[in-house]
């Protein structure tokens, strides 16, 4: 990867990255993890990632692995108790590379990043910017991985509360709303707050990215039927992440006799959700791809008329709407802040777990092809404007060098 220069008279930064998952895979916040990454590095600073075992090597990226559990070699998506032993390891290999490497500051993602590397930024005595992307506890109540009355999510809450409050310089968040949670429910000082909204890879997701000819080709071979509309979702296939809504949805459109197609990309549990929408009769209005790379997602995504974003949390982030967005494509999604903050006016709304009101947005949409190309255009000009990766890199940047 080609970098530029620091400025005359600044040397460039070695930022240790600890990224508590399976560098990379090919959704959520490994995309924040990898865009940040790029767009550093070509403002010229040295990143250094240290991850879990599992993971996609990226070309130009330094990554540096945690050895593999010998009980459990593979890593589940979301909260689990192997997390435990995945941390312990990711926390050994950060103390290795920490003290080989002496890095200028320390980038802790999530929670877990922020623990380990707030321990670490004190013994090494420089500067951790905590990168949130989420409540851990709210999270973890979404997962089904913690009672919100027991009483491990009151120990669980107040680690999250010293980990926001205690160990941090500088506190990157996802979203504004990401923001006002830290300040209003955890009391973080507000002077430590930099919201840091995710953003999009304008030029990679670009609505020109597949031509017609190839657009109808990668139809034939997905076998949607012709002359039906596409509603598209790339994404974790979970409960939370709304995957049985969109399957409600669908069932509700076929019901109305609409000629809408759910074209759904991503993982895990395919097969689980493919039988749930057999169980409802939509397995022929609806197509699971399975995984799709990032680098592939652009031309998958250009196969949309309508796109749609599920999500059921109310602090996570969703990087997937300014992908949508930088598509051009209309945005139907669950009434949470964080989608009001990146669709603002140009969005569908629905209320949040409401599967017909959701359907019946898309079928708005579907009847009104003006109305889609009004919002599809206005959200691609406010992804450009709003939500550029190489002026949040540039904000990074700045940060670090107050810090240091």
């Amino acid at each position: 990867m080609n970098s530029t220069q620091p400025a005359t008279g600044e040397r460039s930064l070695h930022v240790l990255m600890i990224a508590p998952t399976s560098f990379f895979s090919d959704y959520g916040g490994h995309i924040r993890i990898f865009e940040e990454t790029k767009v550093l590095q070509d403002l010229g600073n040295r990143i250094t990632i240290v991850t879990y075992f599992k993971g996609s090597d990226m070309p130009g990226i330094d990554i540096r692995r945690t050895a593999p559990l010998p009980w459990h070699t593979d890593y589940e998506v979301g909260s689990s108790r192997h997390k435990i032993a995945f941390d312990f390891y990711l926390a050994l290999q950060s103390l290795r590379e920490g003290l080989q490497i002496r890095p200028d500051i320390i980038h802790g993602h999530m929670h877990e990043g922020a623990l380990i590397g707030g321990v670490l930024a004190r013994l090494l005595r420089v500067p951790l910017v905590f990168d949130f992307q989420g409540s851990m506890t709210s999270e973890m109540v979404d997962h089904g991985f913690l009672n919100q009355k027991g009483r491990v999510y009151s120990l669980a809450r107040r680690l999250e509360n010293t980990i926001n409050n205690a160990l941090p310089q500088a506190i990157l968040t996802s979203s504004n709303q990401a923001a006002q949670l830290l300040e209003h429910d955890f009391q973080v000082n507000p002077s430590k707050i930099i919201p840091m909204p995710d953003c999009a890879d304008t030029e990679l997701f670009n609505p020109t990215v597949l031509p017609l000819p190839e657009k109808m080709i990668l139809r034939q071979q997905l076998n949607i039927p012709d002359g039906r509309l596409i509603v598209a979702y790339l994404g974790l296939l979970t409960d939370y992440q709304g995957t049985p809504h969109l399957i409600e949805a669908a069932a509700h459109l076929k019901r109305m006799e609409e000629e809408i197609h759910f074209l759904i990309m991503g993982y895990p549990n395919v097969d689980y959700y493919r039988r749930m929408a057999a169980l409802v009769g939509v397995e022929d209005h609806m197509t699971f791809t399975g995984k799709i790379k990032y680098r592939n997602a652009p031309r998958f995504l250009a196969l949309g008329d309508i796109a749609v974003a599920p999500k059921l949390s109310e602090t996570e982030g969703s990087g997937k709407i300014l992908n949508y967005m930088a598509m051009a494509q209309p945005v139907v999604a669950f009434d949470t802040p964080v989608s009001r903050e990146y669709l603002a006016d140009w969005g569908a709304y629905a209320p949040v777990g409401d599967s017909i009101s959701l359907a019946e947005a898309i079928r708005e949409l579907a009847h009104n092809q003006a109305r889609r190309v009004e919002l599809g255009k206005a959200l691609r000009e406010r992804a450009e404007k709003e939500y550029s990766w190489k002026r949040a890199g540039e904000e990074i940047q700045n940060l670090y060098r107050r810090l240091t």
